[in-house]
C-alpha cells in the first residue's frame, strides 16, 4: 500500500509562454527549496543548450507535496520539433495545465499540445499567464481558447475547464481578474479539486509502460514511466512485452522516484507514481513491464514520423581534425546510435557508397540541437541542406505542410504575403490591430526552409514568425528559390584585407581578414545569381614607388556571420555546412573547381535527357 495520494500533472504551452517559470514558482511555494538556498531561474532547464536558447528541449520530472498529496510535475518542450517528447508524456499524467499568454493568445504549438491531451481524454486547466502586461486581453484570450477547444473536438466535460489568471514570474494565481492574490494557492486548490486522485492499485499484478529513456554511465539504460497498477520492486524479475509482440524475462536493478528536484533511490514504487528503473538494457519506448505471472501489454505509444532529413557526412575538408578529435565514420555512427537510445523522434539510415548517414528528424531545430550537442562533444562533420520527406497516401505524393503565424507592421505585411504566396502558401486568416497585422498561413515545409532570414530583412526585424507542423497534404509543385550566388575561394591560404576590400564591392563577405580558407570554401554572398571563384589570398604588389594615398588604411565591413540554424537554411543542395568545435564553415560539396564544372555539366545533360 502506498503512503500518499498521487496526482500527475504536465505543464504544456507554446514556446516562451512561461512553463518553466511556473514550475519554478510551484517548487518554491511548496517548500522544495531551503530558506538559505540560492534560487536559479528555470531550474528544470538543466541542459546547457536549454539555458542558452531559453527553451525546454527535454521533458523532465519533479515532485512537490501539497496537503498530504504528492504531485508529480512534468515540464514539457514548447517547440513543435520536440512534440515527440510531449506525445509520450501525455500517457503518464492525469491532467495538464495549459499556459496561454494573455496578449498573444493561442499559438500554433498551443494547438498541437492541446490536441494530444484532448485525444487522450484529459481535462485541461487553462492558465492565462502574464496578466500584468500592458497589452493583455485576458478575457478575449479565454474566448479564443474556448474556440480552440471546440475546434479540436473537445467533449462537454473537457469544455468545462477551470480558468486561472496569473503571473508565473511573480508566483501569482487567481480565479478572477480583479483579485489581488500573492501566491499560487488557487492553482494548488484547483489541481486537487479538478483532478481525481490516481486509484491505489498497488495490490494488483504489475503493469507499467515506459514513456522516457535515459542513460547513466554506471547504471546503463534507464526507463521512466508511470506504474499503471501493481508494485515495482528492486531486484525482482519481470516480463517485458516488446514492440514486436514478443515477451522476454528481465530483472529490475534499481528504482528511483522523484522527491523535489532529486531522484531518490527506493526499494519499491507504487501504482500511480512516476518511477525510473535500471537493469533492462534493451528496454524501449512504449514497451510494457509486467509481473511474470500476469503479462498484459498496454497499447503501444505511436510516435509521429519525421518530416525532415539531412545527410551527416564525414568531414573531408583540408582542415579536418584541427579542432575536433572525433572525425571518423565509426565514431559518427556510434554517436548517432547512442542518440537513438533516448531520442525516439530520430531515424538513422546508411547512405550507400558514401561515408555518412541520412538522419531524419521532426524539424530543423530538432536536428540542429543534435548537431550542436555533437559539436560541443568534439565531433567534426559536414551536413547537407535539409530536405523534406515525401510520402505516398492512396497513391498520391504528399509532403509536410506547416502552420505559420506571422505578426508584422502593416507597412511590411504586403511584401510578406507576396513572399508566402510565391512559396505556395495558403492564407487562413488575417487580423489587423494597433498598426500590426497577424496572418495565419499553411505553407509547404519546403517553402518555409530558409525563409526566416528573408522575413527578418523584409520586416526590418520588427516581425515575429512562429511555425509548427500541420499535416501531410498533396505535393504543391515546384517552388522557385531565388538565392544569389556565392564567392568561392580559389586556393588555400590566409585572406588578405586588400583582396577582401576589392571583392566586397559586389559581394557581402562572410570571412574576416587573416582567416584561413581552402579551395571550395564559400567566403561571400554574390550580388548576382551566379557563383564566382575568386582569390581572397592575393595581396597588393609591393613597388619602390611611393605616392600620397597609396598606403591608405583599408576599412572592411563586418563579415556576415551564421549561427548553425542560419547556415543550414542558407546553403543550397550542392553545398555543405562544415561543423567543428571551433568553427562553422560553408563549402561546396565538390571542392575542386574542375570537378565541380564537370559534375554540373553531366547533371545538366542528364536532366535534358530525362525531360526528353
Amino acid at each position: 500500500m502506498r503512503e500518499k495520494d498521487i496526482i500527475n500533472v504536465a505543464v504544456i504551452a507554446h514556446v516562451d509562454a512561461g512553463k518553466s517559470t511556473l514550475v519554478d514558482a510551484l517548487l518554491q511555494q511548496s517548500g522544495v527549496f531551503k530558506a538559505n538556498e540560492v534560487l536559479i531561474e528555470q531550474v528544470m532547464d538543466s541542459n546547457d543548450l536549454e539555458r542558452e536558447r531559453g527553451i525546454t528541449i527535454y521533458s523532465k520530472n519533479c515532485s512537490i507535496e501539497y496537503k498530504g498529496t504528492k504531485i508529480n510535475i512534468v515540464d514539457t518542450p514548447g517547440h513543435a520539433d520536440f512534440s515527440s517528447e510531449v506525445e509520450r508524456i501525455m500517457k503518464t499524467v492525469d491532467t495538464v495545465v495549459l499556459l496561454v499568454d494573455s496578449s498573444e493568445g493561442p499559438m500554433p504549438q498551443t494547438r498541437v499540445v492541446l490536441e494530444k491531451s484532448l485525444q487522450l481524454g484529459l481535462r485541461p486547466i487553462l492558465f492565462i499567464n502574464k496578466i500584468d502586461k500592458k497589452d493583455q486581453r485576458a478575457e478575449e484570450v479565454v474566448d479564443l481558447s474556448f474556440d480552440l477547444f471546440s475546434d479540436l473536438g473537445a467533449t462537454d466535460e473537457q469544455l468545462d475547464f477551470p480558468i486561472i489568471y496569473g503571473v508565473a514570474r511573480e508566483g501569482i494565481a487567481q480565479l478572477e481578474m480583479g483579485a489581488n492574490h500573492t501566491n499560487l494557492d488557487s492553482l494548488f486548490e484547483v489541481l486537487l479539486e479538478h483532478t481525481a486522485i490516481y486509484p491505489d492499485l498497488s495490490e494488483e499484478p504489475l503493469q507499467m509502460q515506459v514513456s522516457t529513456l535515459g542513460y547513466d554511465d554506471y547504471l546503463g539504460r534507464l526507463g521512466t514511466g508511470r506504474i499503471t497498477k501493481g508494485t515495482l520492486r528492486a531486484g525482482t524479475q519481470v516480463k517485458v512485452s516488446k514492440r514486436d509482440g514478443t515477451v522476454v524475462t528481465a530483472k529490475i536493478n534499481k528504482i528511483f522516484v522523484n522527491e523535489g528536484l532529486s531522484k531518490v533511490e527506493k526499494t519499491e514504487g507504487f501504482a500511480g507514481d512516476i518511477v525510473t528503473f535500471s537493469g533492462i538494457s534493451h528496454i524501449s519506448i512504449g514497451e510494457t513491464v509486467c509481473s511474470p505471472e500476469h503479462v498484459e501489454a498496454m497499447e503501444m505509444i505511436e510516435i509521429e514520423r519525421p518530416t525532415l532529413s539531412m545527410n551527416f557526412l564525414v568531414n573531408n575538408s583540408p582542415f579536418v581534425g584541427r579542432s575536433g578529435k572525433l572525425v571518423t565514420s565509426r565514431q559518427l555512427r556510434a554517436r548517432l546510435l547512442k542518440e537513438l537510445e533516448t531520442n525516439v523522434g530520430l531515424e538513422v539510415e546508411d547512405i550507400v557508397g558514401v561515408e555518412g548517414y541520412k538522419v531524419n528528424g521532426r524539424g530543423e531545430l530538432h536536428l540542429s540541437i543534435l548537431l550542436e550537442s555533437m559539436r560541443r562533444e568534439g565531433y567534426e562533420l559536414s551536413v547537407s541542406k535539409p530536405e523534406v520527406l515525401f510520402t505516398n497516401i492512396d497513391g498520391v505524393k504528399h509532403e509536410p505542410f506547416e502552420k505559420v503565424t506571422i505578426s508584422a507592421p502593416d507597412e511590411f505585411i504586403g511584401s510578406v504575403i507576396s513572399q508566402l504566396n510565391q512559396r505556395k502558401g495558403t492564407m487562413h486568416s488575417m487580423i489587423t490591430d494597433n498598426k500590426y497585422t497577424k496572418v495565419e498561413y499553411v505553407v509547404p515545409t519546403r517553402g518555409i526552409i530558409g525563409y526566416r532570414s528573408e522575413f527578418i530583412n523584409t520586416t526590418r526585424g520588427r516581425g515575429t514568425l512562429e511555425r509548427s507542423f500541420d499535416s501531410y497534404l498533396p505535393f504543391a509543385g515546384i517552388i522557385e528559390q531565388r538565392r544569389n550566388g556565392v564567392y568561392i575561394a580559389k586556393e588555400k591560404g590566409k585572406t588578405m584585407a586588400y583582396s577582401l576590400f576589392h571583392l566586397s564591392d559586389r559581394a557581402r563577405m562572410c570571412v574576416a581578414a587573416s582567416t584561413e580558407v581552402y579551395a571550395g570554401m564559400i567566403i561571400g554572398l554574390n550580388s548576382r545569381a551566379n557563383d564566382l571563384v575568386v582569390n581572397p589570398c592575393k595581396n597588393k604588389n609591393l613597388t619602390n614607388v611611393r605616392s600620397s594615398g597609396t598606403d591608405e588604411a583599408l576599412k572592411l565591413a563586418d563579415p556576415l556571420t551564421f549561427t548553425l540554424e542560419e547556415a543550414l537554411e542558407f546553403i543550397e543542395t550542392d553545398e555543405l555546412v562544415e561543423i567543428t568545435p571551433g568553427d562553422i564553415r560553408l563549402r561546396k560539396s565538390i571542392l575542386d573547381e574542375k570537378d565541380r564544372k564537370r559534375y554540373n555539366k553531366e547533371t545538366k545533360w542528364a536532366d535534358k535527357l530525362e525531360s526528353n
